[in-house]
Order: structure tokens, then C-alpha cells, then sequence
């Protein structure tokens, strides 16, 4: 199906962002009309330059305030989309978006909103223009779909159907079910938006705080499955109000937007065919395969593995890269090409059953490739970035083999830490977005529902967990404050105890500096969870903080800061699946200190 962008998605001139749709790959535009108002460029030079670029003129949107009104206002309206028609026989564009009216409705009648329309509709014929009637979710009497549709039928003129908007529908909670009652050619025009679970309302919700389908709460695979069960075979087109898209780069978010696109038919698909999608598919990752830290000297981190039990398995036979094991969890500390940088999270490899069909699938979601040089006899790794410049792997049998490339190893690991429990990732604010969507598209991730919001010692820092179905997987992502942006408390790799409190005393005694919490925080965590004496002073000698749930209980202690990077011990009992978010703010501000 063809893909549309409406302009107001978009940061910068109408210019740029035609010319960023059509690099992207969209195959054209919704023209939002305060975007031409402002172009310098005449409605002839627009016309010929999406000549040029490849882009179609999909629709002319909004016209606003038009039906449930008196005769004396419908005749002004009528002499205004008059207006709009001639303007649109100029761009050469056959559609225009008619919201539901506002502000100036007077007549709560479907028969007076249809005969409204209908005398639109006999003016719009005369300049070869079609109406597309949408329910904005805050309008005056028409909120709803299906009321849209119902004056649509009674207006009963060719020339007049429905605009359908994923957000006026879903938001407002109606059952997008009844789509499927619209005849497709009715359909006139689609619009796609998701949207995250919020309580406010619905104009400050759906101006502000739309995101690109894969980001939100929606359900957007159901609903447009509904939609071409319909018989619709228009434009996709996203129209997405959001405050960060207006600020960012306008080329990346064109591309970001696309890759929602892609990845929304791809999912419908899989509904409507059973199984068949347009991606390579792939499941889910079912566990961490390595984590990467880089630097220009990782000798202060190689301390801190071998403190925590990490057994030194070996430097790499034609890298400056070594590895350090302990149970299932690996990392790898990379030095190559990396001058004048401190210790930071660098790449993070996943374990997926089809290593090839999953790299495919990134790049078909127009995911940057990463390349490293490989040499004939290594084991070749498909590797993506993601949007803050994490590099993903792919890993799995046989490309498991790459252990192997590593030699010298000395050391027996411990037995305490098994396995990366997480891996926390921090993300530019304008980046967070087009994060959710990366790893839901790219990897198969599901994102909460809602995230939290955590009190730092700089600002609200905002996390969202990404996970797989079977949490082998988890990822949270963070959005700090931009004072905070550059901060070691950023990302850090949780690490997998079989039991925390003996492993803070095994790197304790082989001279490992636990972060120090203050006695405050066992006061209070005593007061709110009865804790036993004894019990509170082992928890506090140790630097081990603690938290409790219906579902279990969670340890965790962390190592002091190297560069960007630090380390989490973790331990999780009787199915507790959280991750101590009420101790997060005492950690932040005890790594602040």
C-alpha cells in the first residue's frame, strides 16, 4: 500500500519536509494548511516539486467549524471551501479533511449535518474535489465514528465520505470494530497515530502527545486490520502531533516515521494472513549473548569483573578486545578505536534463534548497519545501531563460535553471578520515542503500558522497560535530565545472583568499593517493611538495598562508577519481576555524592 506523511508531523520549511519524506522512502504528503501558508513557494512550484521528488499530493487538511450550523453561517462556510477548492485544483490535490465542527455548531441534528454536506459535496464536485468528514474526539456533537458515518450515508452524495483517525477513535475508547460496516469505498482517506496511556484531556492528549505507531498504548495492528477488512486502499497515512518531533532532525524522524509504518503493515498483515508478514520473522531474543563496554583503556574495569568473579577468558586473536565470563553472563571490553573515551556502554548482543533472518528484518526496517572489520576465518555478526548509538548483535548458533576467538584465558569464574540480569540504557529525550519503537519493531520487545517517573538529584528521570514475553530479556529504558545527560549513572549491566549478600561479600574482601548507602535509607526501609534488627545491620554492613512485593523479594547492591559505566548485583526471589524503582532515588543521589 502506498505510505503518506502528513507535513505536520514534521520539524522546519515545507521544503524540507517534502524533501525528507521523499528520502525516506513516502510515497506522498498530506498537506497540512498552516505549512503552505507560511511556504514561500507558490502552490505551482509545491506541485512541481513533489514532480520532482516523487511525492503525490494526498490531501488537503483542515478545513474546520463547517456543518451544524445556521443558514447564514453555512453560506460563509460554503464561500470558504469554495475557496479551499480552487486552491486545491491548483496543488492538484482531489481530498479534503473536514473535521467535525468545534466551536460554531448550533444544530444537534444528523439530518441537518448531512444536508450541510451534501450541499459541500455538490460544490466540491464542481472542482473535482472529494470530502473526507472525520469525528475529531473533542467535537461539539459529532465525537464519534460511527455517528460521522451515519450523516455521511444520509448526505448520499459521491463525492462526500469518512475520514478515519486512529487517535479520534481509540482514545475516546469506541470499538474500532464497526469500521469493518463502512463500505471501503466510503472510506476517503486513513489516519495513523498511536498514543501513550495518559489521564488528561483528550485536545491537550492528542496536540501534544501522539506518537508513531509502536510507541504508544494503542492498539494499531487491530485497528487497521479492521480498516482493510473494509475494503480500503488508500494512502497509510501518519498524522502525529507531537512536541518533539516539531524540534528534532527532520530527516531522522522522517525515517523514523517510515520504519513505524513499515513495521504497523507488517503486524496487520500477520492478522489478516494468519501468519504471512511483510518482514523477515523472527522471535523474540531469549537472552543476553554479551555486553559490550568500551574504552581507550578498560584496565580499571578489568579490575572490577575480576572483584565480582568474572574469569578472564581471554584477549581476541586479531582485536585489542578481551572477554571476562562468570556462568552465562559475558562481557567484552573493547579498546579498539577508541581513543580519548572513558568506559561506556558500547554494544549489547542478543541471543536469537535466526541471527540472519533477524539482521535482515533491521535492515528492512531501515536500522544503520553497523560494520566491523571481520576477518576470513571469524565468525561474521549482523549488527544494527539503535538510536542512541548502541550497537545490537545477533548472535545464537552457530555464531556462538566467536567465543572461541578469544585466547590466553586464565581463571576460574565464580559461581555466584549467573547470568545479565539487565541492561539499563539511557536515552537522549528527543531519542526515547523512536527507542520504544527500535526495539519493538527491530527485536520483537514489548514496552509497559505506562512507564515511571523517578525524582533525581538534577530532575525527573522517566523509564520505560522493554521486554520479552518470557522476561529472558529485559532492557529499561531511561530519559534523564539534560543536566544529567552525560552522567555515570546512566546505563549500567545488572548482573544475575544466586544470592547478592554473598557476592557483595566475595568482592567486598577482594577489595571491591560497594556504593555506599546512607543509614537513612535502612531507617525508613525498616520502618515501612518491619525488617528484624539483625537483618537491617546485615543489609547495612553490606551496602545491600532491599524491596519487597506481593510477588517476592529483590537484593541489589551496586559497584562504584568507572567512565559512564557501573555494575548492578542483583538477586530475585519467589518471581519478583520489578526492579527496585523505590531505591533508585537514594542511588542516584548516593552516586551524585
Amino acid at each position: 500500500m502506498r505510505r503518506s506523511i502528513a507535513t505536520v508531523c514534521l520539524s522546519g520549511s515545507l521544503v524540507d519536509k517534502m524533501h525528507a519524506a521523499s528520502a525516506a522512502g513516502f510515497d506522498g504528503i498530506e498537506m497540512f494548511e498552516p505549512d503552505l501558508v507560511s511556504s514561500e513557494l507558490s502552490p505551482e512550484e509545491v506541485v512541481a516539486l513533489a514532480a520532482r521528488l516523487g511525492l503525490t499530493l494526498d490531501l488537503y487538511q483542515p478545513f474546520r467549524d463547517f456543518e451544524g450550523v445556521g443558514e447564514e453561517a453555512l453560506v460563509e462556510n460554503l464561500r470558504r471551501a469554495e475557496a479551499k477548492f480552487r486552491l486545491m485544483n491548483r496543488l492538484g490535490i482531489d481530498t479534503m479533511l473536514v473535521c467535525s465542527n468545534v466551536a460554531t455548531a448550533t444544530i444537534d441534528s444528523d439530518q441537518v449535518s448531512a444536508d450541510q454536506l451534501r450541499r459541500m459535496g455538490e460544490v466540491a464536485a464542481e472542482h473535482g474535489v472529494r470530502i473526507a468528514f472525520e469525528a475529531l474526539a473533542w467535537g461539539r456533537f459529532v465525537d464519534d465514528y460511527r455517528r460521522s458515518w451515519r450523516i455521511v450515508e444520509l448526505a448520499d452524495h459521491p463525492n462526500v465520505g469518512v475520514c478515519l483517525d486512529s487517535f479520534h477513535i481509540l482514545s475516546r475508547g469506541h470499538d474500532p470494530a464497526d469500521i469493518e460496516r463502512i463500505p471501503g469505498d466510503k472510506i476517503f482517506f486513513l489516519q495513523l497515530a498511536d498514543a501513550p496511556a495518559l489521564s488528561m484531556d483528550v485536545l491537550s492528549w492528542s496536540r501534544h502527545h501522539r506518537v508513531f505507531p509502536g510507541e504508544g498504548s494503542f492498539d494499531l495492528p487491530a485497528f487497521l486490520a479492521h480498516v482493510l477488512r473494509a475494503g480500503y486502499d488508500g494512502p497509510l497515512s501518519l498524522e502525529v502531533f507531537n512536541d518533539t518531533f516539531r524540534q528534532t532532525d527532520v530527516d531522522r524522524t522522517a525515517v523514523h516515521a517510515l520504519r513505524s509504518l513499515v513495521w504497523l503493515e507488517d503486524q496487520s498483515q500477520r492478522i489478516l494472513d494468519g501468519s504471512e508478514g511483510l518482514l523477515p520473522c523472527v522471535e523474540p531474543p531469549t537472552g543476553f549473548d554479551f555486553v559490550e563496554v568500551k574504552a581507550e583503556d578498560t584496565s580499571d574495569v578489568e579490575v572490577m569483573l575480576g572483584q565480582l568473579g568474572f574469569a578472564f577468558r581471554g584477549r581476541h586473536r586479531s582485536k585489542p578486545v578481551s572477554l571476562w565470563t562468570s556462568g552465562d553472563a559475558r562481557i567484552v571490553l573493547n579498546e579498539q578505536h577508541a581513543r580519548d573515551t572513558v568506559a561506556h556502554l558500547s554494544a549489547i548482543g542478543f541471543l536469537v534463534a535466526e541471527p540472519d533472518a533477524a539482521g535482515r528484518r533491521a535492515q528492512e526496517l531501515m536500522a544503520p548497519v553497523v560494520h566491523r572489520r571481520t576477518y576470513a576465518t571469524e565468525v561474521p555478526l549482523q549488527a544494527v545501531e539503535a538510536p542512541d548509538g548502541t550497537e545490537i548483535f545477533f548472535g545464537g548458533p552457530p555464531t556462538s563460535a566467536w567465543i572461541d576467538e578469544f585466547h590466553g584465558g586464565t581463571g576460574t569464574p565464580g559461581e555466584l553471578v549467573t547470568a545479565v540480569d539487565h541492561v539499563n540504557l539511557a536515552q537522549p529525550w528527543q531519542d526515547f520515542d523512536e527507542a520504544v519503537l527500535f526495539f519493538t519493531s527491530v527485536l520483537g520487545l514489548e514496552a509497559e503500558d505506562a512507564g515511571v517517573e523517578l525524582a533525581g538529584p538534577r530532575g525527573l528521570v522517566r523509564s520505560r522497560v522493554m521486554s520479552s514475553p518470557l522476561s529472558d530479556v529485559r532492557l529499561p529504558l531511561n530519559v534523564v535530565p539534560p543536566a544529567d545527560e552525560q552522567s555515570p549513572s546512566s546505563q549500567h549491566v545488572a548482573l544475575l545472583c544466586s544470592d547478592t549478600r554473598a557476592a557483595v561479600r566475595r568482592a567486598r574482601a577482594a577489595g571491591l568499593s560497594i556504593l555506599p548507602v546512607p543509614a537513612n535509607y535502612y531507617d525508613d526501609l525498616q520502618a515501612r517493611l518491619g525488617l528484624d534488627d539483625e537483618f537491617r545491620r546485615e543489609l547495612e554492613a553490606l551496602g545491600v538495598m532491599y524491596e519487597r512485593d506481593a510477588t517476592g523479594e529483590y537484593f541489589n547492591a551496586y559497584t562504584r562508577t568507572i567512565g559512564q559505566v557501573f555494575f548492578e548485583l542483583v538477586e530475585r526471589r519467589d518471581g519478583y519481576s520489578g526492579y527496585g524503582a523505590s531505591n533508585a532515588p537514594v542511588r542516584m543521589a548516593a552516586q551524585r555524592r
